[in-house]
Formats: structure tokens, sequence, C-alpha cells
């Protein structure tokens, strides 16, 4: 009479002696035969080890059972044979295998190890310490290679990410001593870099162009398109192609680089005149930019033009500003006017942002701005962290800022 596996699972306790720290050994038995899964449980009691033993006939079975710790694995099932079994329970990300053998010396156990099992048991010499020492080096290693791929993910994810921050977040490029420029910046939620971008040029003749820009979306494609469009935008800047011309070729950079043809990008850019009373705003569907200071206003939005990449008529005209001997303007992206209130539904939104940005300026209007790679600037810092404690933590978009301004 074969003896049917119990509906719920066997929790034999021996003694102190034991792999796991925080409960049982959990061990998946795939074996059709009664006498051999008699077996498995004497020597597993022989071991000495606290188990809680699931024992199954096929493979089918064993790939609804895979939350366990090890896989004790019989080569012939009635569903499968050989190393296609293995193989398809690898392929499940099953936990640590051992495979069961039949044959001694005929090169399945190697072949078995060689495709990704822990270890492999030949069934007429195994016994209960041979069987707990197999089961417990077995965990193990899978727990240090499961540790080994986790620290590689990380290393490659921060090494990408410190080449994406290069490309969205370079040290601006200003000459002028009479201009102070800060920036700032904050990944969101997942602490992932997002199509967030922003830069600052001096041209030779004196002007100084300041630009934050947005791709939609989040995540590692729009990051790269973000490094792109950043990377054009400043090459554009350099090498003298006129203000007036710089968004309507920043989007054909877009068109011909973007992954999905849904993709835009919105930008904010100042055009900051040599005599530096004067500015041009140039609004590529993107949230106005304020004045700093108390109080604080948002600039005019009488001459908005579209996003890039959305296919409407439409350009980008400029909106002359006049700034006076003494001023501040700070260009940001939306991860700030988007953020929460209390962890209620209400978002931060321009009223929020400007009380925000008031409070910054009076705790820091007279503080020097720092060096651009130098480290924080308090000014911005003090803005990004009170908009997150509004939040209640950490952001779910990016937040790129940008504060420009003439000192006298």
């Amino acid at each position: 009479m074969r003896h049917t596996p119990p509906a719920s699972d066997d929790v034999t306790r021996f003694g102190p002696v034991g792999t796991r720290t925080d409960g049982p050994l959990r061990i998946l038995l795939v074996e059709d035969d009664d006498g051999d899964a008699l077996l498995v449980r004497e020597h597993l009691a022989d071991a000495g080890l606290e188990t809680r033993l699931t024992w199954v006939r096929t493979m089918d079975q064993a790939l609804e059972r895979l939350d366990v710790d090890c896989v004790l694995l019989d080569l012939g099932l009635p569903d499968t044979v050989g190393l296609a079994g293995l193989e398809r329970l690898l392929s499940h990300q099953a936990p640590a295998v051992v495979v069961l053998t039949g044959l001694a010396g005929d090169g399945v156990g190697l072949a078995a190890v060689a495709a990704g099992a822990q270890d492999y048991l030949v069934k007429g010499d195994v016994d209960g310490e041979s069987l707990g020492r197999s089961v417990r080096y077995a965990v193990q290693r899978r727990r240090l290679e499961d540790t080994d791929r986790a620290l590689y993910r990380s290393l490659v994810r921060g090494a990408e990410a410190a080449r994406l921050e290069r490309a969205l977040l370079p040290r601006p490029s200003v000459q002028d001593p009479g201009l102070e420029v800060r920036v700032g910046y904050r990944a969101g939620r997942d602490g992932l870099l997002g199509g967030d971008f922003y830069d600052v040029v001096q041209r030779p003749d004196g002007t100084v162009l300041a630009m934050v820009g947005d791709v939609c979306g989040h995540g590692p494609d729009e990051a790269a398109l973000g490094a792109t469009l950043r990377t054009a935008w400043r090459t554009l800047v350099v090498t003298g192609v006129p203000t007036e011309q710089i968004l309507g070729q920043l989007e054909l950079v877009l068109a011909t680089e973007r992954s999905r043809p849904e993709l835009f990008t919105t930008v904010s850019m100042l055009a900051v005149h040599p005599d530096r009373r004067h500015a041009d705003l140039y609004l590529a569907g993107h949230p106005v930019p304020m004045l700093v200071g108390d109080p604080a206003r948002l600039l005019p939005a009488s001459a908005r033009g579209r996003a890039l990449g959305i296919p409407v008529p439409g350009g980008w005209d400029p909106l002359p500003l006049e700034l006076g001997d003494r001023w501040r303007v700070m260009l940001y992206t939306d991860g700030l006017l988007e953020a929460t209130v209390g962890g209620g539904g209400e978002r931060l939104g321009k009223d929020g942002l400007l009380r925000v940005v008031e409070g910054a300026a009076a705790a820091h209007g007279h503080v020097p701005a720092v060096p651009p790679g130098a480290g924080d600037d308090p000014l911005v810092t003090t803005v990004l962290d009170a908009v997150r404690d509004r939040h209640g933590g950490d952001l779910v978009d990016d937040a790129a800022v940008i504060v420009i301004g003439r000192r006298s």
C-alpha cells in the first residue's frame, strides 16, 4: 500500500543543531518512491537538524512549493527524468538544490552540479551525517551566492547612478564672480535618478544660460534620455547656436533619441544678458520659475510654449524680463510641486512652494553660494529639505533646482 504524503508539512525538531536561526530548516523532498522517502526522513532525524519537511511526488507539485530553503530532488520522477527536471526546477528560481541519484560513478551527479545543483548524493551511500552536512552546506552556499548577486547588482546600480549623475547633473560653467549659482537635486523614492536634468553655461559674450528639464516618466530609459538631452543642450550653447534656436534644435535630438514616440520633455531656460539686469525666459511646458525673496513670486508665464516632442503647432518665444540690480531666480522641476502635504492627497503646489522659498530666503538670504561641486548649498538644501518634510518622507518624483542671481 502506497503512503500518501500528508496534506500539511511534517515538523521535526531534533535539538539545538540547525542552520536556521529563525525557525526550522524548510526542506522540500521531491521523491516518488515511498521507501526512499522514509529513508530521507530517518537520515534527517539522525542528522540532528531542526527541519520542516514537505514531501511531493512530482515536479508539477514541487513547482508549487518552492518557498523553502533546500530541495532534495530525485532525478527519476513520473513527469520528468534526468537533468531536464533539474533544469525545469532551476528555471523557476528554485532555492538550493541537492540531487539524489541512484547510481554511483555514472557522471549524472557531476553533470547536475555543473547544471546548477549545489550538491549530489548517491542514495545507497547516504547516511544521516552526509545528508545533514550536504543540506547545510548547500543552503549556506546558495545564501552566499544570493548575497554576492545582490552585492553585484548594488555595485552595478551604484556605478550606473554615478555615470548618470555626471551626465544629468554637471558642474555649472560660469566665470562671472558677480553671479551666484546654486544647484541641488534629490532622487525620487526608489533612489534612482530619473529624467530630471539641469545645466548652467556662460557664453564668451557674457550671456549666461540656465536650464532645467524633465523627461516624462521615471526610469532608466528616461534617465538616459535626460542625460542625452542635457549633453546636447550644452553642446548647442557652447557651439554658439543662437539662443532662440536652442529649444528647436533640442527637440530634434529628442525626436531621434527617444525610445517611444509618446515621450516628451519640458524645459525652462533663462538667458541672462551681459548687463546682468535683463534676461529672456523660455518656457516649454515647464513650471514657471520664481523670484526668490520675501515675498517670493512667480515670473510671468505669458510666453509659455508647448513641451518638446508634443506634435502640435507652436514654438518658443522669449519673454523679456527686467530684473534690476539685485535678484535671484529659481528654476525647478515639478517634483517639488507634486509633493503632498502631511501624507494626504493635497499637493504642495505653487503657493506652498512660494512659502517654502520665502522661508529659505529669510534663513539664508546673505549666505554665500557654495561653489558648484564643493558641497550642498544651504539655500537649495533648505528648500529641498523643507519640501521633503512637508511631504513626510522621500519625494515620489525627482526634484532639480537651480538658483541664479546677481550679487550686487
